[in-house]
């Protein structure tokens, strides 16, 4: 196999990524693997999903009439076998097989050799790639292997026109389309019903999105204008930095200045904006397609050039853009889309006009999965396949509880989620009974509920809704709403408000937990894997200096109210408490010599390393209390980033191992007789909530917004039956069965209502 055609195979797979619509991504796979191989014919079956056969979409080889009218089950011939086996099968005479099965609109007698490699995505078969020959012969296994990894190249890309074809048509034509609705992770519960905002990545310009409704001389005059900011910029610095850029860079951005005064850039542009497209669009169009030109090249230099286009698109984005920065006109109800969603990308839509979330990059634990659920806004996330450039200003349905989202749907379907909705707000205002009784059993047990918190905002909800405290205030949230480290004066005022909101009741602080997917703008932390890398107490006892002016700050807040609580995030092994507890002495000291007379705090640790459980003897001698992050505890039991799609389906906290090590954590707390609690995503699920309650956790720490729902949940039980429960989880293989049996329990008990949208 020569290099040139993987680099083929490879520009194929990119062109089929920005074809306009599924029949002409087809087409070119059919087209451009036949040429390259000299076969004689080349042709791609889908799965329909409606009726579970294989549709012959594209081919060249056989007779057209053949092309959206052959199909095969599974079970019938070798097409179907490749699908029914999800295996590659490579056959010199194909008719000579016992599952050869003959369609005569085809014109395939003629053709002997055969080789089928299925077309895998996200672990499910969409469709199956066949090559046939009319001589007699096995296909060599360098072809082989080369299509099998084709087919894995264009997997994700079909499924991503076939989206396209959704939003951009409702015909449905003869040919199959993906089946609605899109399916993504559920973020935060509750429907949501609006119109798409795209959120675009300043950096990026394959994000930005197609926009129609225009002033065109405006956008001309945008385009211009940017263009021309761009050629200043090159110029200065190539007269700033003369003597001092290499010949090689001083060619490059000679090259970019003329690109810039080039019809096939500069005037393809604006040829688009005239025919109806925003600059930004437009320039993203043409910019693909240069892209896509200097991929398709031999020549390995040529083929580098790609990135230059993209670099000179991206330098004329950033001055497009710098407008729609400015404060903008949101509609009525807003669906924020983009790959990633920031806090602050949260916080500029009116919380009011704020309807949904859809966030393709990420999982129900990620940072803005959070940080909507404790917003109330109904949230999906991992939706690789999300057409984004295509779906602003559409409408869009959002199930925050099955993971589902609605594309520009028809009427029916828009009534019926409406419908849903009113039951929702029906049990919301049936949820508010609730709010002044106890959070205790059927049987009196009292099962305490504190907020988990980060944002000042977030404490009048947590008090109206009965939260006795609060469980877990996430520091790292104030930091990030500034361009430098808050002050330790700044600090103990924001901790100030904290403390007298809830005094007396307690306030668990958490120290600075940043890292993973949670970093600062102005501490950058660049890793490979940050998830196992430098992040929570690892990053404070490398920084006493933070760490000391935040402990200071937090003890001088608690000055006069003695209701303050300190946890340590990530501990993953005794000296790091102990290097901890050393510093917290020495702030403790230093604050006390002033003058400032208050009682030490009590210090906890997080168990969510799941190596700390294996000493929470020893550290029982040391710690106050406890409290179980399950989401991080989960990720690292099971070995799953929850911000990597492809692999967020197998994050599950109802995993039979991260419930026996749960379950492990508390019988070692109660030996010690050290309180412990549970935080994260777990307790805003009313199926998880059941088991902990039954193995006997001390208290819930959860978003406002959970709190009435919890309630309810809470008294509806007897402290036994959810211990019945939780022994009858025990014996359960897996999480599956697991989910089946509590959703059975809830519905039962007449609270479906709690793990689905409507009553």
């Amino acid at each position: 196999m020569t290099v040139s055609l993987h680099n083929l195979l490879s520009s194929i797979s990119h062109q089929v990524h920005e074809a306009k619509d599924l029949d002409q991504a087809l087409r070119i796979i059919v087209a451009r693997i036949k040429q390259a191989l000299k076969v004689d014919v080349c042709s791609i079956y889908l799965v329909d999903e409606k009726t579970d056969e294989l549709l012959l979409m594209a081919s060249d080889g056989l007779l057209s009439e053949a092309i959206g009218s052959v199909r095969i089950r599974f079970n019938k011939g070798i097409v179907g076998l490749v699908a029914e086996r999800s295996e590659a099968i490579n056959l010199a005479n194909a008719q000579n097989h016992p599952r050869f099965h003959y369609f005569s609109e085809t014109g395939e007698e003629i053709f002997r050799a055969f080789l089928g490699v299925p077309i895998i995505h996200q672990g499910n078969l969409i469709g199956v790639l066949v090559l046939q020959q009319s001589k007699a012969h096995r296909f060599q296994e360098d072809i082989v292997t080369a299509i099998t990894t084709f087919s894995v190249q264009i997997a994700s890309a079909i499924c991503h026109v076939k989206n396209i074809d959704i939003v951009t048509s409702r015909n449905h034509k003869q040919h199959l389309r993906l089946k609605l609705p899109l399916k993504g992770i559920p973020g935060a519960a509750g429907i949501g019903i609006g119109t798409a905002v795209v959120i675009h990545l300043d950096n990026n310009i394959e994000t930005i999105h197609d926009n129609k409704d225009i002033d065109i001389t405006s956008e001309q005059q945008r385009f211009a204008n940017a263009v021309a900011a761009v050629k200043s910029d090159i110029n200065h610095l190539l007269e700033s930095s003369a003597t001092v850029l290499p010949v090689t860079f001083t060619a490059l951005f000679e090259a970019y200045l003329m690109m810039l005064d080039s019809d096939s850039l500069i005037g393809a542009t604006s040829r688009i904006i005239s025919s109806g497209n925003w600059a930004p669009g437009a320039l993203r169009q043409v910019i693909q397609e240069h892209i896509h030109a200097f991929n398709d090249m031999d020549d390995p230099y040529l083929q580098q050039r790609a990135e230059d286009v993209r670099d000179l698109g991206n330098r004329i984005l950033q001055h497009l853009i710098q407008d729609l920065k400015e404060a903008k006109i949101y509609p009525e109800k807003v669906i924020l889309v983009g790959e990633e969603i920031s806090a602050s990308m949260l916080a500029e839509v009116p919380k009011e006009q704020l309807a949904g979330v859809i966030a393709l990059k990420g999982s129900s634990t990620s940072h803005a999965a959070i940080l909507a659920s404790a917003l109330g806004v109904p949230t999906i996330l991992g939706i690789d396949d999300l057409p984004i450039s295509l779906v602003n200003g559409l409408t869009i349905i959002v199930d925050g509880y099955s993971g589902e989202v609605y594309i520009n749907p028809e009427a029916d379907i828009i009534k019926e989620f409406k419908s849903l909705q009113n039951e929702d707000l029906l049990l919301s205002n049936k949820l508010l009974e609730f709010r002044n009784l106890p959070s205790q059993t059927k049987d009196g047990v009292h099962i305490p509920l504190y907020a988990s918190t980060g944002l000042i905002s977030d404490i009048p909800p947590a008090l109206n809704y009965g939260a006795e405290g609060v469980g877990l205030y996430r520091t790292e949230l104030s930091f990030f709403e500034r361009e430098f480290f808050p002050g330790e004066h700044e600090q103990q005022a924001i901790y100030h408000k904290v403390l007298k909101s809830f005094s007396p009741s307690p306030v668990i602080m958490r120290t600075l937990d940043i890292g993973g997917d949670k970093v600062l703008p102005y501490f950058p932390i660049a890793e490979e894997n940050p998830f196992l890398g430098w992040r929570g107490i690892r990053i404070s006892l490398d920084h006493p200096e933070l760490f000391l002016m935040q402990v200071r700050a937090m003890m001088r807040a608690n000055t006069g109210l003695n209701n303050l609580k300190i946890l340590l995030p990530m501990i993953s092994d005794l000296s790091e408490y102990n290097h901890a507890m050393k510093l917290i002495n020495q702030a403790y000291k230093e604050i006390t010599e002033e003058g400032h007379n208050m009682p030490f705090p009590e210090i906890g640790a997080m168990i969510e390393v799941p190596s700390i459980i294996y000493q929470m003897d020893a550290l029982s001698k040391r710690v106050d209390f406890f409290s179980i992050g399950s989401n991080d505890l989960t990720q690292y039991l099971l070995a799953v980033d929850r911000n990597n799609a492809r692999v967020a389906s197998l994050y599950d906290y109802l995993n039979p191992s991260v419930i026996s090590a749960i379950n492990t954590a508390v019988r070692q707390a109660k030996k010690n007789n050290k309180p412990i609690s549970v935080c994260g995503e777990m307790t805003s699920d009313p199926m998880a909530v059941l088991i902990l309650i039954g193995m006997g956790i001390d208290s819930l720490i959860m978003n406002a917004s959970s709190m009435l729902r919890n309630k309810w949940l809470i008294q509806s039980f007897t402290k036994s039956q959810t211990e019945e429960i939780f022994n009858k989880v025990l014996t359960m293989e897996d999480s599956d069965s697991i989910k089946q049996y509590l959703t059975n329990v809830l519905e039962k008990s007449g609270l479906g209502g709690l793990v689905r949208a409507g009553n």
